[in-house]
């Protein structure tokens, strides 16, 4: 469909179609499940039809839910309880399990982290969510692939990960060891990933205090202060419960 001049009615029936009605049944199975497809619906609409269309509105996720529960008609019975529908979703997402990868080169010195597509982005490892019945490892073959383009399915041990559960979530990382810092590495995914870069695991800021110490090391200038400071620990809130 092309959605030069497609009204917003016109493409609420074309996600609905896509996302909704010729989705199987087991994936609208709870308000979560078809919530996690408005989400889906909402990425298309923002990043694939806007681009085409800018005069269509921008809707954040919750503006976008509420109209998509009235426009639908299999969703009508939820129209008038959307905003606690989707309350409910939130605080369901954020129990959904995360997997992904440490990401480590021959020195294992440095790792690979993300930075997400907005500028108020922090950085953090590569992973996401884990999908209905998916293998953990599975999961973080994926998400690691999606948002850096490296396939790391021949590195990934089933016992070799950390994990930490945080706010109830559960997230698990597992550790890729040995990969080179030549690496092409390349997001899968539109406009979710703005740099992929290789950092000094002695420069992230952990959970616990460093004690502030003159280091060099190749790639660094000599005298350079390494304590908790060196990174903005705001910017790392992601990958501090990760670092000891």
């Amino acid at each position: 469909m092309a959605w030069t001049n497609a009204s917003f009615d016109n493409v609420l029936d074309d996600l609905s179609s896509r996302f909704i009605i010729n989705v199987p049944d087991e994936e609208l199975a709870s308000v979560e499940r078809i919530c996690f497809q408005i989400e889906q619906a909402h990425w298309f609409y923002e990043d694939f039809i806007r681009e085409q269309n800018p005069a269509l509105p921008s809707f954040n996720l919750k503006s976008f839910s509420a109209k998509f529960f009235q426009h639908c008609p299999l969703l009508h019975e939820w129209a008038n309880e959307h905003e606690t529908a989707f309350a409910n979703f939130m605080e369901y997402k954020i129990r959904v399990p995360v997997c992904g990868a440490i990401i480590l080169n021959d020195a294992m010195d440095k790792c690979i982290l993300v930075k997400g597509w907005t500028a108020r982005s922090g950085w953090g490892f590569p992973k996401g969510k884990i999908n209905k019945d998916e293998p953990d490892t599975s999961c973080a073959v994926r998400e690691v692939w999606e948002e850096t383009g490296f396939d790391v399915t021949d590195k990934i041990r089933d016992e070799d990960f950390v994990e930490q559960t945080i706010k109830d979530q559960r997230i698990r990382l597992y550790i890729i060891k040995s990969v080179p810092e030549n690496t092409v590495f390349e997001p899968q995914t539109r406009k979710e990933i703005s740099k992929i870069e290789w950092h000094y695991i002695a420069d992230l800021p952990t959970s616990k205090p460093k004690p502030i110490e003159k280091g060099t090391h190749s790639g660094r200038e000599s005298g350079t202060e390494r304590s908790n400071g060196i990174k903005n620990p705001s910017r790392y809130y992601m990958v501090t419960p990760f670092v000891q």
